[in-house]
């Protein structure tokens, strides 16, 4: 599978402030370095401002999320002119997250504390008062009740390192998955892109992995159509569970064993030293990884060679080299 190109680029959303551009009710950006500088060299965006889209202008009134105990539950209100906007938006939402299909997605970065593209946490209010309870943007819902299994973060979120790593693991994934779909999946292909996928999927959830490898053993040329569907969706699923030490640990050891007959002592005491500096927060999962793909290639192992789980995505990221 190629990387990322001019021609066929990962397709990310983005919350439109995010990329600098002046749509925040008071007229401002929110650009995001990350987002601006460091992601876009390997993406292409589709920019979206719900607000703007929808109509309400640059600057405008502020608006929130407002639960007034009257059994019509969380609605999207201007505070100032007390006008609910939560059908109309819901509405738009809608139609433009059927609109964003066209786009082939392979992920999304909303703008966090938006009451419109928040994923999670936005205060609620009644009248003035702040709710125990937290809620969700409007836009934001309808985008992740459209698309499950879309990779989806917000801008703030992705300054936890590992929140990052595994949201762009996620889209380099649904990326890979794409180019195998255009390409015309066979039950050839779909072995080749598991096999390619398998210490990758190991290291995020042991049952989704074995769940994977069993659909993947029964496919045969009656069931095609349903194997392929159903693969999609617990793949996506799987890749959802964060990567932890112990699991990468579980996947650095099993790498080793397909090693163990070219290895020398000293070779092999190097890595598990490696492996154990790294399980006790000493060195960061670089270290591990760099140390077995050496042995890899100069031991020849195919398998191993062929997994993506050794560079998931450009090392220029660096997304590997926090503990």
């Amino acid at each position: 599978m190629t990387r990322p190109s001019d021609e066929e680029p990962i397709r990310v959303g983005v919350s439109a402030c995010l990329l600098g551009k002046h749509v925040r009710y008071d007229g401002g950006h929110s650009r995001d370095r990350f987002v601006t500088e460091t992601l876009q060299r390997w993406v292409e965006y589709v920019p979206v401002c719900p607000e703007v889209e929808f109509g309400m202008g640059t600057p405008r009134p502020t608006i929130r999320l407002h639960d007034e105990g009257d059994g019509r539950g969380v609605r999207l209100v201007c505070p100032t002119t007390d006008e609910d906007l939560t059908d109309a938006m819901s509405a738009w939402a809608k139609a433009r997250v059927e609109a964003l299909k066209s786009e082939q997605l392979d992920g999304y970065i909303l703008k966090n504390r938006s009451p419109s593209c928040g994923m999670s946490r936005l205060p609620i209010y009644r009248g003035k008062m702040r709710l125990p309870q937290r809620g969700i943007g409007v836009f934001a819902y309808a985008l992740m009740s459209e698309f499950p299994g879309l990779p989806v973060e917000e801008e703030g979120r992705l300054n936890d390192d590992h929140l990052r790593e595994n949201f762009i693991e996620r889209l380099f994934c649904r990326f890979r998955w794409r180019q195998l779909l255009s390409s015309g999946l066979t039950r050839g292909k779909l072995v080749r892109f598991h096999t390619q996928h398998k210490l990758l999927l190991l290291s995020h959830n042991q049952p989704g992995y074995r769940r994977l490898g069993a659909l993947v053993g029964g496919l045969n040329k009656h069931n095609q159509a349903q194997v392929f569907q159903q693969y999609e969706a617990d793949f996506q699923a799987t890749l959802k569970h964060r990567a932890t030490v112990k699991r990468h640990v579980n996947v650095l050891q099993h790498a080793m064993g397909h090693l163990k007959h070219h290895l020398s002592s000293l070779d092999k005491h190097t890595l598990l030293d490696a492996i154990d500096d790294y399980r006790q927060g000493l060195v960061p999962l670089v270290v591990p990884i760099t140390l077995l793909r050496f042995n890899i290639k100069r031991c020849d192992v195919a398998y191993l060679a062929d997994q993506l789980y050794f560079q998931p995505h450009p090392k220029e990221l660096m997304l590997r080299n926090h503990c």
